[in-house]
């Protein structure tokens, strides 16, 4: 939290979070620019808000890609907001952006669709937190769905509901496999959900170090803004509960999806 804190306490580290909300995946050289700023003393401040895991960088190529990582922010939230107090922020926010929202008078194009990426740490090898993205049991037990597939490249993949019907609720296909430190997949909706929408995709990237591993997921090419706020509220709801089982051998006490505003009131 120290760390949390030194880092958001400088404006200028504030604004590259802010610029990193407004659209995710950014090099070096675009934050530069939209800030006005020379690359070292962008560098430096990236590095700042790196250490203190508010910023995730993603490798693409020869490129390093930024994105904001909501994890630590969430942390702060937990702590320090009482469950009293959250209806009334709730209340002043919405009304804020409902403000906003007639404040805006120039109709403009929809915005594109950010990536979500979602960093966590894990006392863990990498050897196990694969075989849990990739085991059907041990996924029904933090996700509430078996993933079922052979998990080669090319494999198609089901995400099935674990309640007896044997539903598939998602479907996909293995992009890259590359045990135990990337997988890559595709999210495509079920056979018969209307209107079909084109698939996104989901990378995990496992780095070890020493006895903990860094997990990244980066969740791209979503197709609205609707199911990035959905996939916002599920993925740390489902990592949180990765992270349980890995640690303390069992699942949080209750399944954490299923917390809502209102569960806080």
């Amino acid at each position: 939290m120290d760390q949390v804190f030194k880092a958001l306490a400088d404006p200028t580290r504030r604004l590259l979070l802010d610029r990193l909300r407004e659209r995710g995946g950014q090099t070096l050289r675009e934050l530069c620019e939209r800030l006005g700023m020379a690359r070292q003393s962008v560098t430096q401040h990236l590095d700042v808000l790196g250490r203190a895991n508010l910023v995730t960088v993603v490798r693409r190529g020869r490129e390093r890609l930024h994105y904001l990582n909501p994890g630590p922010i969430h942390e702060i939230e937990r702590r320090w907001i009482s469950e009293f107090d959250r209806p009334r922020l709730d209340m002043i926010s919405a009304i804020k952006h409902q403000a906003e929202e007639y404040a805006m008078t120039e109709a403009t194009a929809s915005p594109s669709v950010p990536t979500y990426v979602y960093v966590t740490y894990i006392k863990a090898s990498a050897e196990q937190v694969w075989h849990a993205l990739t085991d059907a049991d041990l996924t029904a037990r933090f996700w509430g769905h078996a993933n079922v597939s052979d998990w080669q490249p090319g494999s198609a993949w089901e995400h099935r509901r674990v309640d007896g019907s044997g539903a598939v609720d998602v479907v996909g296909h293995v992009l890259v496999a590359e045990p135990p430190t990337r997988l890559v997949i595709t999210f495509e909706d079920a056979a018969g959900t209307e209107p079909p929408r084109e698939p996104s995709s989901v990378t995990f990237l496992v780095e070890p170090h020493e006895d903990i591993v860094r997990l990244t997921v980066t969740h791209e090419k979503l197709a609205n803004m609707d199911m990035f706020h959905g996939i916002s509220q599920g993925w740390p709801a489902v990592l949180a509960n990765l992270k349980s089982l890995l640690e303390t051998g069992d699942v949080l006490p209750q399944a954490p999806w299923n917390m809502t505003p209102a569960a806080h009131a």
